[in-house]
């Protein structure tokens, strides 16, 4: 992995030489909680999305001391290094290590491809859930820089200040759908995307079994699209920020690009608030 500018992906042949490192923590993220249970790799710590990793009731992450919490409560401390895959082409696994970092975590990464990759190869799997001791994790910092807010977006809007990059499909893009199919109880009253921003859907940053493209070709692709121009700082968003975390991942992670956050409040805050601006281009 030593093309990309940091040393933050594994790939699964790493991942099973070291599934009985005491050091290492791998942990598999899912949207649906269901997989994990069918089948995980040996020794994974299960999280899902939303019951663990949410507040149960405002719509936002949990507090550093809930997060620390549930860390410790599931054996993970601040001296283990997590490894991060799920479903959903590692949508909500890049969303977890962006939670990690935002926190203050340094001794995170993510397998390069999601679960269905390590069972496509045959690997092994299990259904039994470990049962580590508790430990001690605390959250010694919080990076404010990597998130933005919606304060942050309006601010970008026309000023040229940030570019802004939209990761979600052409058609929600565009406005022809307001929420992807399934998905319509995180969606928006009104469809479309913010002023100026540019579409290069997340899926474009990698191969077809969930891999992360050359370094090259991602340069080239954010770049192409206009992301990517000289010191500009970005803002990636979608609809719930899962999808922007994983375009966040390749663009502060994989590129290198300092200035870049995650707008997790995404589409399904934007296209619910009043008197913003929005556009459609259908």
């Amino acid at each position: 992995m030593a093309d990309y500018a940091n040393d933050v992906l594994v790939e699964t042949q790493w991942v099973h030489d070291h599934l009985n490192d005491e050091s290492i923590r791998v942990v598999e993220v899912d949207e649906n909680q269901a997989l994990y249970v069918e089948s995980h790799i040996p020794g994974a710590i299960g999280f899902d999305w939303k019951k663990d990793l949410q507040d149960p009731v405002k719509r936002d992450f949990l507090g550093p001391k809930e997060f620390a919490g549930l860390m410790g409560d599931r054996g993970i401390s601040n001296e283990h290094t997590i490894v991060l895959y799920g479903d959903r082409n590692n949508w909500f696994a890049a969303y977890t290590y962006w939670y990690f970092k935002y926190y203050g975590h340094d001794g995170v990464r993510l397998m390069n491809g999601p679960r269905e990759k390590w069972i496509a190869e045959n690997r092994r799997t299990t259904r039994d859930v470990p049962n580590y001791n508790s430990a001690t994790f605390h959250v010694t910092s919080v990076d404010d820089g990597i998130r933005a807010r919606r304060e942050q977006v309006l601010e970008a809007l026309g000023g040229g200040s940030h570019r802004l990059v939209d990761v979600r499909s052409p058609q929600e893009f565009s406005g022809e759908l307001i929420a992807m199919p399934g998905y319509e109880q995180e969606g928006a009253q009104r469809a479309g995307h913010i002023p100026g921003a540019k579409s290069v859907p997340w899926a474009q940053a990698v191969r077809e079994d969930g891999t992360f493209k050359p370094r090259e070709e991602l340069e080239d692709l954010y770049t192409t699209k206009d992301v990517i121009s000289g010191n500009t700082p970005v803002i990636a968003y979608c609809r719930i920020g899962e999808r922007s975390a994983h375009t966040w991942f390749v663009l502060h992670e994989l590129l290198g690009r300092d200035d870049v956050r995650n707008y997790d409040g995404s589409w399904t805050e934007w296209g619910n608030m009043v008197d913003v601006p929005i556009e459609k281009d259908v």
